[in-house]
Parts: structure tokens; sequence; C-alpha cells
């Protein structure tokens, strides 16, 4: 582990799985709920459609995902080493507009 400012970042490789993403950052309540989004088959990383919550995200990977009746579309900052509060949780992505 390796620290950048007061925030840790996890070191694996550089990659993280997309279920253990979703649940650090606080898109998803649980780390089953969010398998059971990415098993519905909805979600893309990079605009590949992936339907294996063990599918890998890397900064800068591009994810888009249905939430709550409208599609997020977020591009990955930094891997989270933790679930931390959800003001820790935005820094490591930034929510970009989806196409019109």
């Amino acid at each position: 582990m390796r620290e950048a400012g007061s925030l840790r970042f996890a070191s694996n490789d550089g990659r993280m799985r997309i279920d253990r993403f979703l649940f650090f950052i606080r898109l998803a309540k649980s780390r089953t709920l969010a398998q059971s989004i990415i098993d519905e088959g909805h979600v893309r990383i990079d605009g590949k459609r992936i339907g294996k919550p063990s599918e890998e995200v890397r900064a800068g990977s591009v994810i888009a995902l249905p939430l709550q009746g409208s599609v997020r579309v977020l591009r990955v900052l930094s891997l989270p080493a933790r679930r931390g509060p959800a003001s820790e949780a935005r820094l490591h992505y930034k929510e970009i507009s989806a196409p019109d």
C-alpha cells in the first residue's frame, strides 16, 4: 500500500474487481448487490459489455452502468484501498455525462 497525500491507494498491479470497486466507491450498498447489477449484463467497461463480477478496472477505465433508472458513466481516477466515507469515495471517480 502506498500513500498519496492523505489517501491510501491499493497497489494490486493497478487493477481491481469491478464488484469490489462499485462497493468501495459506494455505488452499491453491498458487494453482493454490485454482483447482481453486473450479472444483469448492462454494465460496460471501456465500451465492452461485461457479465462477470471478476472483470477488472484500472485507473482511466470508463464504466457505464444503470442505477436508479438512469445510466451513470464514470471515469476511474484511482483505485480505493477501502470503503471509506462518501467524501473519500468520490475522489476515486469522475462522473462524465452520457452522450445524448
